[in-house]
């Protein structure tokens, strides 16, 4: 699915926070909790509560990736606050390191 970004500039309530990531990749073909079928290789997320087709940045060493929220999760109790989809995690080259410290930013819907 092709993005469509959204207008240049962040809004001055922009919500920025710290958190943990994590990133899935195996589960490939399965239905994600907006009904598509997951495709790990594609620039998608999992948040708790951010709307689906919610696009959010992540930064971590200095390198970032948008990516839009399509799914569920990650659970409260595991306290990690996103999980990003192989193709977000190896922009990010993250695959080895498995559970990071991030900055998340919610940009906002995607355009249609």
């Amino acid at each position: 699915m092709a993005l469509a970004l959204l207008s240049v500039g962040a809004p001055a309530h922009a919500e920025i926070y710290a958190g943990v990531a994590t990133w899935y990749g195996d589960e490939s073909g399965r239905y994600t909790a907006n009904g598509e079928t997951y495709d790990a290789d594609d620039l998608t997320c999992a948040h708790r509560t951010y709307p689906f087709d919610t696009l959010v940045r992540v930064h971590w060493r200095g390198r970032s990736v948008i990516c839009r929220v399509n799914d569920r999760g990650p659970a409260k109790s595991t306290g990690v606050d996103i999980d990003l989809s192989r193709g977000s995690a190896r922009i990010l080259r993250m695959i080895d390191a498995g559970r990071v410290h991030v900055i998340i930013e919610k940009l906002g819907k995607m355009l249609e």
